[in-house]
């Protein structure tokens, strides 16, 4: 009897301490696992921090760049107008500066028909020479200002590039494509044509 009391004693005391053995490791994963979640809830706030932070940064360099982006356009902006102010002002200067020019000839040209409405046979020789003084002014004004009359004679080859055909005629005295008369006088203003001559070309 006494031998099975022992037996029942020992029996009790090894559940007793694997119970305890088992409470312990039970005890030591939740403790363990406690810790993992708190590591992983640790790490996925450094990553959340870090990842405001990333957005922060690149908030403020778009700002940044918008800034800059903005300041540049207005630069811009500003010089476009500016340069385009100028341009209107050059343009209204070359302007006035050619009417004024050609002001006197103006003046002459309405003393030229007020004497011409008054001639008589003994003065119209003057009148015509009055006339011709006022070709001449007129072109010592486009002269002055780089305005130069393309020269164009009968013989002289047609140039499609300086000359434009009215009209064509056959003559035996000129050769093939060569002008035979000049209607219309052209002009030319630093290499590019103003005007083209208006000529009639042979054969």
């Amino acid at each position: 009897m006494e031998e099975n009391k022992d037996e029942e004693i020992l029996n009790a005391q090894e559940e007793e301490s694997s119970e305890e053995t088992e409470a312990e490791e039970t005890a030591a994963a939740a403790e363990e696992a406690g810790e993992t979640e708190e590591t992983e809830e640790a790490a996925e706030t450094e990553e959340s921090a870090e990842a405001e932070e990333a957005a922060e940064d690149s908030d403020s360099k778009s700002a940044e760049l918008e800034k800059r982006y903005m300041s540049l356009y207005a630069e811009y902006d500003n010089y476009r107008k500016r340069t385009q102010k100028e341009k209107e002002n050059l343009y209204a200067e070359a302007v006035a500066d050619v009417a004024k020019e050609f002001l006197a000839v103006i003046d002459n040209i309405d003393r030229a028909v007020t004497t011409a409405k008054d001639a008589d046979e003994n003065s119209i020789a003057k009148v015509i020479e009055g006339i011709e003084l006022l070709g001449r002014q007129a072109g010592d004004i486009l002269t002055k200002i780089g305005v130069v009359e393309i020269k164009a004679e009968r013989g002289e080859k047609f140039d499609p590039n300086l000359h434009e055909a009215v009209m064509h005629v056959e003559d035996d005295d000129l050769g093939e494509q060569e002008i035979a008369m000049v209607f219309t006088k052209g002009y030319m203003y630093k290499g590019k044509v103003i005007r083209h001559v208006v000529v009639q070309v042979a054969n």
